[in-house]
């Protein structure tokens, strides 16, 4: 875990038995259910016991692009990138971590967008989606984990219905890292045309000499 202000929050479950809702859309939602033994399982119908609790997820809002640079994915895969969408959130500086993450998802193939958080706007969009500044944070569709965990991520993916082993085409490059915040474009104010300098004025003509300096006219 790589922290870059807040402190971490660790969420922890009790009871006989309690489900977690995975992604709040519910044409797409997965539940996390752990059962009184302890066993988890994954299933895309919300528990009945009378005694489940189940808490939403909501969405971040983040989307990740599935294509890149025209390179067609699978039919299988392009569905699940298109319901739940991978985005992984990391820091320029010097992160193991970060890089850890980047090179599991890279080696299960998975299609993911990388946002890069550096600068103060960045720090401050990134707390409101995943609700601290800890890097790397992984998100699929709504679903949020912080911290570099390959079996937590693992799980997860899993669980939304990525496969377990790259089905990539040959040749697919994964796009690199874009600030969260794109940078503000500086407009510069047109250059001050020059003012022109008034000509100087004329010189008043010059009388030419006369032979009769005197003025007697004849």
């Amino acid at each position: 875990m790589f922290e870059l202000k807040s402190t971490r929050f660790e969420l922890k479950f009790t009871g006989l038995c309690t489900a977690i809702m995975l992604f709040a859309s519910p044409a797409h939602a997965l539940y996390k259910v752990v059962g009184p033994d302890g066993k988890v399982s994954y299933t895309d119908r919300p528990p009945i016991a009378s005694n489940d609790k189940i808490s939403t997820v909501k969405p971040n809002g983040a989307t990740a692009a599935v294509d890149n640079a025209g390179t067609a994915l699978p039919a299988a895969l392009r569905q699940v990138a298109a319901k739940f969408p991978v985005v992984l959130y990391v820091t320029t500086a010097d992160c193991e971590p970060c890089n850890a993450g980047r090179t599991f998802l890279r080696q299960r193939g998975i299609p993911h967008a990388e946002r890069s958080v550096t600068t103060t706007e960045d720090s401050e969009a990134f707390k409101r989606i995943a609700g601290a500044n800890d890097v790397p944070t992984l998100t699929i569709g709504a679903q949020v984990l912080r911290g570099y965990s390959a079996s937590d991520w693992a799980q997860y993916l899993d669980a939304a219905g990525y496969p377990p082993n790259s089905t990539l085409p040959p040749g697919y490059k994964h796009a690199e890292a874009t600030p969260l915040v794109p940078p503000r474009t500086v407009t510069q104010a047109p250059a001050a045309r020059p003012v022109a300098t008034p000509p100087p004025p004329a010189a008043a003509p010059v009388a030419p000499a006369t032979a009769n300096p005197s003025g007697i006219k004849f």
